[in-house]
Formats: C-alpha cells, sequence, structure tokens
C-alpha cells in the first residue's frame, strides 16, 4: 500500500512537471507571438484614438470600452476558430490572407494620406454635420471595430504562425492568450492617451506649483501627441501592410522585391555595426512602408476609377 501510493504521488509530481513544463512553454510562445506582432499592435494603438476625437468627454471611456468588447469579440469568437481551422486543415492560405490583409491596411492608409491633404476634408466635415451625437458615436463604434477586425486578424494570424508548428491545444491557447493581453494593453493605453487632458486640466487645480505645471504640461502636450500619433499609426499602417505584402511575396518565391529590401537592409547593419539591429529593422520598415504607398495608391486609383464609371 504505501508502494502504491508512492507511486501516486510520483506519477502525480510527474504529471505537475508536465503542466509546469507545458506552461512555461505556452508563455513563452505567447510573449515570442506578442512580439512578432508588435507593428501591428503600436498600429492599433495609434489610430484608435482618433476614433473618439470631436465627440463628448463624458463619452470618451465608454466609447473606448465599446471598441475595445468589440476586439475582443473579433479575436476570440470570429478570428480564433478561423486561425485554428486554418491551421488544422488550409495552412497554405495564411499567406494569402495575410498580403489581402496588408493591402487593406496600404489602402486604409494612402485614404489617410489624401484626406489629411486636404481632400476628402468637406465629405467629413458634411458627415459630422449631418449626423446625430449618437448616430455619429455609432458610427465611428463599428468603423473603429471594422478598421479593428483586420488588425486583430494580421495579429492573430501572426502569432498562429509563430506556433504554427506547436499541438493545436497550444495554438489555442497562446492565441487567447496574445488577444487577452493584446487587447487589454492597447486599450488600457488608448484610455490613458485620450483622457491625458482631464488628467492634465485635474493637476493643474492642485495646489502644488509643480503639479499645476505638470498638469498644464500635459494638456499642452495633448494636440501635439494626437498629432504624432496620427503619423504614426498612418506610417505604421504603410509598414506593417508593405511588409506583410513584402513577406507574402518571399512566401511564394517572388524574391526580387524582398530580395532587394533585404540586401539593403543588412547592407545597412554592416555599415553601422553598433546599431545593426535597428539598422536593418530601420531599413526594412522603410522598405514595406515604400511598397505599402505603391499598393495602396494603386487600390486607391482603381477604385477612384470604378467610382467615375
Amino acid at each position: 500500500m504505501p508502494s502504491g501510493l508512492i507511486a501516486l504521488l510520483d506519477d502525480v509530481a510527474g504529471i505537475a512537471k508536465l503542466a509546469a513544463t507545458s506552461l512555461d512553454d505556452v508563455a513563452g510562445a505567447a510573449g515570442r507571438a506578442g512580439s512578432k506582432a508588435a507593428g501591428v499592435v503600436i498600429d492599433d494603438t495609434a489610430v484608435t484614438p482618433n476614433y473618439v476625437m470631436g465627440l463628448s468627454p463624458d463619452r470618451e471611456l465608454p466609447i473606448i470600452w465599446q471598441i475595445a468588447k468589440g476586439s475582443l469579440r473579433n479575436k476570440l469568437l470570429f478570428l480564433l476558430p478561423a486561425a485554428l481551422l486554418l491551421s488544422a486543415f488550409a495552412p497554405w492560405l495564411l499567406p494569402p490572407l495575410l498580403m489581402a490583409g496588408g493591402a487593406f491596411l496600404c489602402f486604409e492608409a494612402v485614404e489617410k494620406l489624401i484626406e489629411a491633404m486636404g481632400k476628402g476634408h468637406d465629405v467629413a466635415q458634411e458627415a459630422i454635420q449631418t449626423h446625430s451625437s449618437a448616430e455619429l458615436e455609432q458610427q465611428k463604434v463599428s468603423s473603429a471595430i471594422r478598421t479593428d477586425f483586420i488588425l486583430s486578424g494580421e495579429i492573430m494570424a501572426i502569432s498562429l504562425g509563430t506556433v504554427a508548428s506547436e499541438p493545436i491545444w497550444e495554438q489555442a491557447v497562446v492565441l487567447v492568450v496574445v488577444a487577452l493581453l493584446i487587447t487589454a494593453g492597447v486599450y488600457g493605453v488608448v484610455g490613458l492617451i485620450v483622457k491625458m487632458d482631464d488628467i492634465g486640466l485635474h493637476l493643474a487645480q492642485r495646489t502644488s506649483a509643480a503639479t499645476q505645471a505638470l498638469g498644464r504640461g500635459l494638456v499642452r502636450a495633448m494636440p501635439v501627441l494626437m498629432s504624432v500619433l496620427g503619423v504614426v499609426g498612418t506610417a505604421a499602417m504603410l509598414w506593417v501592410g508593405g511588409g506583410l505584402i513584402v513577406h507574402g511575396l518571399h512566401e511564394f518565391h517572388l524574391d526580387m522585391v524582398p530580395g532587394a529590401i533585404h540586401h539593403l537592409a543588412e547592407a545597412a547593419a554592416h555599415a553601422l555595426p553598433a546599431v545593426g539591429a535597428a539598422a536593418d529593422w530601420i531599413v526594412n520598415a522603410i522598405g514595406g512602408a515604400i511598397v505599402g504607398l505603391v499598393v495602396g495608391g494603386i487600390i486607391v486609383a482603381v477604385l477612384h476609377l470604378f467610382k467615375k464609371h
């Protein structure tokens, strides 16, 4: 009887070690997947604050909460099952789907650039004037969730690519962890960003001179930060979208453009050994952004031609 108990305890200890190892594997895989999707996460964080601009301050956090719930629903109810089905039955579909998502990001970025240059501003202003605040809010939430669907799809697909060789249960757990952590991180940061001016106003009313100065600095910095985020968001759309297209071309052995970018990145890394990794990343990002600009421009031009006809 004691020997049987000892054997049972040994089995329990072995199972516990196996579980701990599995959890370590999942945590490591989730970390790798999150870092691979970092570019899209930056894009998501930079793009989302623009959806609450021009709305009542007391509606900012409720709107962000609605977008965050929509984002989590996108990831867990739609994208996670689709990703697992793709992994199990049609892994060959992943590269073209990533390229299609990348092309959409490029198109969105070029549209934003055209709007920033003045074209389309009157249309946007007219839309604001002809909708009630409730309609405008719902329109912005729906638009944000649609954009998030693409960005979340890229995040889940990139994450899946990181763990594609792992068992299906580990893929599922990693994707759930990535979905929860990235959604919480992105929309937590977005919430802080959009309420930064309110925090600054609160601090400016305190008695401490240093606190007041900090508060006034936050209020003054808010418009600058929103402008910077707009630029970063558009740039991230281009480099992430273009990068996905470049990677897809490489997967299909169409290596003229990917090869040229790779050689330029290697040359930059060798020329600047002290910051080799940074130089390599910058050249790849610029190369992806140029490809994104070209692809997005072509899509916009084709769509405008169809509209004229």
